[in-house]
């Protein structure tokens, strides 16, 4: 059976470097497809989608809350073309109501053990409309290897330089905050992978520098310096989500390869300061990530938040405001409160204001949005700081023996010049 998977377009951010990462989802889920299964992947932000008839079915896999009318409009094209069409990832979860009426079949949940059902089902012309397996999470211990074989790597890269590839260690999160969906997606326990598991996936994995994507790797110590002892004879260099600040875990992050890590900066507090001097003194990068539009800031609050940043030299800052993305206690809040103006889901991408604010108003906010990118990038582009995050790494690559140069890497490209060592 020919199965064809779609990961569609959406539009970027103006302003911001723009690359392609090879998207998770649909090669964690193509390692759970039975054997008679032969997919076909297109990944339509790297590569133009035809419209052929040549596949059996088609499914369409979503992440973003920006992806979805594009992922409706696909489906849509193929079932007028007599195709059945599947629907599956986060944000088919998220918005799975509207997706059903695009749809011929939703899939909610983990697929690990469930696909082969589903593809019976297709072959006998009996494909259900939803199948949900939100409350019935497999176990973690049968996550084998992504499919890393469906991606066309040729078009990962960015100006030369190969993009990182995505990998998971865990499932679910222990934490609640507050704009984030995870624990409406895969629960408040968390999951870890067994670690004999996670190793054995990242022997399959040839690129040398990884974006570790779990919601967070800080939920329970022993897990997490026995992942980074494991980790050691690989020689990877990766990036993560929070990791914890304990000396001892971090000593074996960078032992481990721990290239830089994203840090939520909530405040301007000496435990924000002291948190990122302590990733640098062992030699890990920082890029912070900071939400603006939340309850308790006003107008100077951000303004004295940006200003904290140039203080404490992050290496890279990612802006996004506050978005209230369905199944969120945001979303409830603030739609209880009447504050969302703007359902259009295009517009769901973080960098664009759909509500009214607590203490400024929505044109306020957004230009704050676009203040706090051109103030913390004024002396140093962006690009810029890209690059001296590439150089960390490949000096660290450089160090243990694992540096190859990725197509003419760091040559004429905008991160900056060759390195040179």
């Amino acid at each position: 059976m020919k199965f064809k998977l779609i990961y569609p377009k959406w539009a970027k951010l103006e302003g911001q470097t723009v690359f392609n990462l090879p998207p998770h989802g649909p090669v964690v889920f193509a390692a759970t497809l039975p054997d008679f299964v032969e997919i076909q992947f297109v990944d339509e932000n790297v590569e133009e989608l035809i419209f052929d008839t040549t596949a059996d079915f088609i499914g369409i896999s979503m992440m973003l809350t920006t992806q979805v009318k594009r992922g409706w409009e696909i489906a849509d094209k193929y079932r007028a073309l007599g195709k059945k069409v599947i629907f599956g990832g986060i944000s088919t979860m998220l918005h799975a109501e509207e997706t059903m009426l695009h749809a011929d079949s939703v899939f909610l949940g983990e697929a690990e053990g469930r696909m082969e059902k589903v593809f019976e089902d297709f072959q006998k012309n009996n494909l259900q409309k939803v199948y949900n397996f939100m409350a019935d999470q497999p176990d973690v211990s049968i996550v084998g290897p992504a499919r890393r074989d469906i991606l066309n790597r040729d078009m990962y890269y960015h100006k030369g330089v190969q993009m990182v590839d995505l990998f998971h260690a865990s499932r679910g999160c222990r934490f609640n905050c507050y704009p984030c969906a995870v624990s409406y997606l895969g629960g408040r326990c968390f999951r870890p992978r067994p670690i004999d598991k996670a190793i054995e996936e990242l022997h399959t994995i040839e690129n040398n520098r990884l974006f570790i994507v779990d919601n967070s790797l800080a939920q329970d110590t022993k897990w997490e310096m026995d992942l980074f002892k494991e980790m050691i004879p690989l020689k990877k260099k990766w990036c993560s989500h929070t990791i914890e600040d304990k000396p001892e875990v971090l000593d074996l992050a960078a032992q481990a390869g721990a290239w830089y890590v994203y840090q939520a900066v909530f405040d301007t507090s000496d435990y924000i300061r002291e948190r990122v001097k302590k990733y640098h003194d062992h030699g890990i990068g920082v890029e912070g990530t900071i939400l603006l539009g939340l309850d308790n800031q006003t107008e100077d609050d951000i303004k004295r938040l940006i200003d904290f940043l140039l203080e404490i030299n992050l290496d890279l800052a990612e802006f996004t405001v506050l978005t209230p993305f369905p199944h969120t206690k945001t979303y409830d809040d603030l739609l209880k409160q009447d504050r969302i103006f703007n359902m259009n889901w295009n517009d769901y991408n973080a960098g664009k204001v759909v509500f009214k604010p607590q203490h400024m108003t929505p044109e306020k906010l957004q230009e704050l949005y676009h203040y706090a990118w051109d103030t913390f990038y004024k002396d140093e582009s962006q690009a810029q700081k890209m690059f001296n995050l590439m150089r960390l790494v490949v000096s660290k690559e450089m160090d243990d023996g694992t540096y190859r140069r990725r197509k003419q890497e760091f040559v004429n490209t905008s991160f900056g010049k060759e390195v040179k060592r």
